[in-house]
């Protein structure tokens, strides 16, 4: 495009304000997703009083997708739309809306996104009522998962419990989200506008190779990180598949399989004829596939635990607990009374990894960094399900996997320079960035904090960050082994002893990006916020780091 005419669009653009660029934004992508001809411009009349909130819960981008698109499309129809993410909306305005439509996604266990959790612990403390809300919720979730779409539904519940009144019914949505994203936003207009709309065409998204695919792999190698003398193990596996698609940020998902030693004590248990065929999400499996392959039968929680004790009229304590002991210390009848439990056990849900490798560098592999999870569980030792069945993979071994996207943790432009933090198994989507960065000759700079328990035995990765640092890829490494030293030093005191580095990166346009531990993320937010506080730049804390993350410059990726 020539100078002048980026001049025009540039001048037309800044001549709008932020609704109208919300609706121009729309309105382009739908003629390049539709290959439209030009429409009129003029918005229609039908809802020119109605003024709305679109508020979004995401964490791998599509509810902001949906929402930005959303607006767009009732500014065509005539409605102010006020459009904003859950983590910046203000929630003392809730009791002032009278029409507030949110798209919010659910992760894990029925749990709302990070974005969203302020809201969400908000408007079930009860302490307050919603007689003049009118509301609608697009619920966005995964029927892989046993809580299929629950944040939404507990937020539509509870909107309503609160006085709310719905102006449609709730819409569910698994991961092919578009016709009924589409027609719940009809739906939505039809009601505000008081008359019927023109019906829109279905949502579209820019569909990458191996959306949900399942992609068979091949583990290539197996090795163990951590040194003799370590208490942990820390595995890299290197996975071959030649069609597999994903981006540095993105996380690999699969189905661990349960242990074929517990499948056969259960089925021994309870006689169960492992032939016996039964319908699971709309599939026949035999009972031996859905114990080995579908259902949840080693951890199994509480509610299902509960739903055990009603079946076998027991009283049973409410504690995590594995099926197979379940059917020792409270057994069923015989196995027609395992059979009608056996279909209200939930599906195993899908472990989530980072990626630690990029296809600019190995086309055909994708790189995992497992943790075998191990603790104690009644004196007796035990190991997370997924990841000692990774860690025990051996070369040559079959693997079924598909790749979650993650819009919301993605490298900048090459010239921009990215600060990581990633201690443990946070350094994953570090290596594939340093990777990424490497291949593509990026100029931005990168820093990099790490850390373990002891240099000796724990320096993930080691030789490849030195060769990093080097080469000039990593421009500073900060390591942190806090017990081999009397206190204990984490990656929150390298920074702390930066400070004035780490503030004037930011300050220059860097982008802070955190992986690992929950509680670790929490205490290096904290330090961050007292050195901007200590920076004598006159920011105010939480505002300069909430501009970051609504800038995109701040991302996350913990667990």
């Amino acid at each position: 495009m020539n100078p002048e005419k980026k001049k025009q669009i540039r001048d037309f653009i800044d001549s709008l304000d932020k609704q109208e660029q919300i609706w121009a934004n729309g309105y382009l992508e739908g003629l390049l997703q539709e290959g439209s001809p030009m429409p009129n411009l003029p918005a229609k009349p039908l809802g020119e009083n109605k003024k709305i909130t679109i508020a979004y819960g995401t964490e791998s981008g599509n509810s902001k997708k949906i929402a930005n698109l959303f607006a767009s499309r009732a500014k065509q129809e005539g409605i102010h739309a006020k459009l904003v993410s859950l983590d910046q909306y203000r929630l003392a305005d809730l009791p002032k809306e009278e029409y507030f439509l949110t798209v919010i996604s659910t992760q894990g266990e029925g749990e709302p996104p990070a974005s969203a959790k302020k809201f969400y612990d908000h408007i079930h403390q009860n302490g307050f009522k919603l007689p003049k809300l009118k509301y609608g919720v697009l619920a966005l979730g995964d029927t892989s998962y046993p809580m299929f779409c629950k944040a939404g539904e507990d937020v539509d519940h509870q909107l309503g419990h609160l006085g709310g009144e719905r102006i449609v019914d709730i819409q569910r949505c698994d991961v092919d989200f578009e016709q009924e994203a589409s027609t719940w936003m009809n739906d939505v207009l039809q009601k505000l506008s008081g008359s019927k709309v023109d019906n829109l065409a279905p949502v579209k998204t820019t569909k990458k190779p191996g959306g949900k695919k399942i992609y068979q792999g091949e583990i290539l190698t197996n090795i163990n990180l951590n040194d003799r003398g370590s208490s942990k193990q820390t595995h890299h596996i290197e996975i071959g598949c030649e069609e597999v698609f994903y981006k540095p940020g993105d996380s690999l998902g699969l189905v661990p399989f349960n242990p074929t030693v517990t499948v056969e004590d259960i089925i021994a248990l309870t006689g169960i004829d492992q032939e016996r065929t039964f319908v699971h999400r709309n599939d026949t499996y035999t009972a031996y596939e859905l114990l080995h392959k579908k259902l949840n039968i080693v951890y199994l929680p509480e509610r299902v635990v509960a739903k055990y004790a009603v079946h076998v009229e027991q009283e049973i304590p409410a504690v995590k607990t594995g099926l197979l002991d379940l059917l020792k210390k409270y057994p069923v009848k015989d196995a027609a009374h395992f059979e009608v439990f056996l279909q209200q056990l939930e599906p195993t849900t899908p472990r989530l990894y980072s990626i630690a490798s990029s296809l600019e560098s190995l086309d055909g592999e994708v790189h995992l960094t497992v943790a075998k999870d191990a603790y104690t569980l009644e004196e007796e030792l035990k190991y997370g399900l997924c990841s000692d069945h990774l860690c025990s993979l051996k070369a040559g071994d079959k693997i079924e996997f598909y790749i979650h996207h993650n819009d919301q943790f993605r490298l900048p432009q090459d010239d921009q320079d990215v600060i990581m933090i990633g201690p443990g198994t946070g350094i994953a989507p570090f290596r594939a960035f340093l990777s990424e960065r490497e291949s593509a000759g990026a100029a931005g700079r990168n820093w990099l904090f790490y850390g373990d328990q002891h240099f000796t035995t724990d320096f993930l990765y080691q030789t490849e960050l030195q060769q990093w640092l080097e080469s000039g890829v990593l421009s500073m490494l900060d390591v942190a082994f806090s017990r081999d030293q009397a206190e204990k030093i984490y990656v929150q005191h390298k920074i702390k002893s930066r400070a004035n580095e780490f503030i004037q990166w930011l300050q220059n346009g860097a982008f802070l990006y955190v992986c690992g531990a929950k509680k670790m993320s929490e205490d290096v937010e904290k330090t961050i916020l007292d050195l901007i506080e200590k920076s004598g730049a006159g920011l105010n804390p939480t505002a300069y780091l909430d501009e970051l993350k609504s800038n995109g410059r701040y991302l996350k990726d913990v667990y």
